[in-house]
């Protein structure tokens, strides 16, 4: 299993539209099992470069699967089980913003989550933790995938808000007017739990949101047809999997554990005393306590 500080395994969690990664070696499709049931679709492990590859297809292959019926826990586990450390979360998302129009990419850093039909934790009775999620993504990883987009000379905004909503409806008129007044840039339904399950799991998560459409507010946006926001879709899931090969040999250049914190989180984190730590409840978290319990 893998530990804080050796060598990266980039697992990829691809959104609407991306289904598949192009240029990988060595491909196998793994059917994972974990203690919370199954993940969204088998896994597909690869190389890039020579760099391990894990890639998740986050509403499986077809998109089969709504962003309430994903099994956000057993989707982190399945990659932290195969040896993930780093996880970029590939989305699509709606724009809060004139200034971010269809076919950029904003590298969030920030959430609101306002999901509230999913599991969001692995912790609980028997093991009790709470991570800071203060900083919800890593700033290093925002960093790589920064220079990356930069230089594919892709519309872009470091850092912003994503409004994390539970669906699979879209918005109101009144709830859109009320997430951007409270400064929101874009808003999806899918990387929440996602990213507090990847802090809890000690794996650095980033996400790259990637704007389809404005949400309901925009005076213009009954003009925008189905047909447009699927050619949006699938433009960006094109650029997607260039932005993946452009950052991950630079990802993989990391040789020390994570400098923000992000494969140690657990060292702070755990409240519940040794002497009544639940042993069937250590056996189900399983990778996720591999490092901070030394088993």
């Amino acid at each position: 299993m893998a530990q804080a500080g050796t060598p990266p395994i980039i697992g990829i969690i691809g959104g609407s539209g991306l289904y598949d990664i192009d240029g990988l070696t060595d491909t196998a499709w793994i059917k994972v099992e974990t203690p919370y049931g199954p993940p969204s679709d088998e896994l597909l492990t690869g190389s890039l470069e020579g760099q391990g590859v894990v890639f998740l297809p986050r509403h499986g292959r077809g998109h089969k699967l709504s962003p309430s019926d994903l099994n956000y826990r057993a989707n982190i586990y399945a990659l932290k089980s195969l040896g993930v450390t780093e996880i970029l979360s590939l989305s699509a998302c709606g724009s809060f913003k004139e200034e971010l129009p269809p076919g950029t990419f904003v590298l969030v850093d920030q959430f609101i989550d306002r999901t509230f039909a999913r599991k969001k934790s692995f912790f609980g009775e028997g093991f009790v933790a709470h991570v800071s999620v203060a900083h919800p993504t890593c700033g290093r990883l925002g960093d790589d995938l920064e220079t990356a987009v930069k230089g594919m000379g892709i519309p872009y905004q470091s850092g912003g808000t994503y409004l994390a909503m539970e669906g699979p409806q879209f918005s109101t008129l009144a709830e859109s007017n009320l997430y951007r007044s409270w400064g929101c840039d874009v808003i999806g339904m899918t990387n929440m739990p996602e990213a507090k399950l990847a802090r809890e799991a000690e794996m650095c998560f980033a996400t790259v949101a990637m704007v389809t459409d404005y949400d309901c507010w925009h005076p213009d946006h009954d003009a925008v047809t189905v047909d447009q926001v699927i050619r949006t879709l699938l433009s960006n899931a094109d650029q997607a999997r260039s932005l993946v090969k452009a950052v991950i040999p630079v990802l993989a250049q990391r040789s020390e554990t994570c400098s923000r914190g992000c494969h140690t989180a657990l060292d702070s984190s755990i409240i519940t005393a040794p002497e009544v730590q639940d042993a069937e409840k250590i056996k189900t978290l399983g990778p996720i306590l591999t490092r901070v319990l030394g088993q």
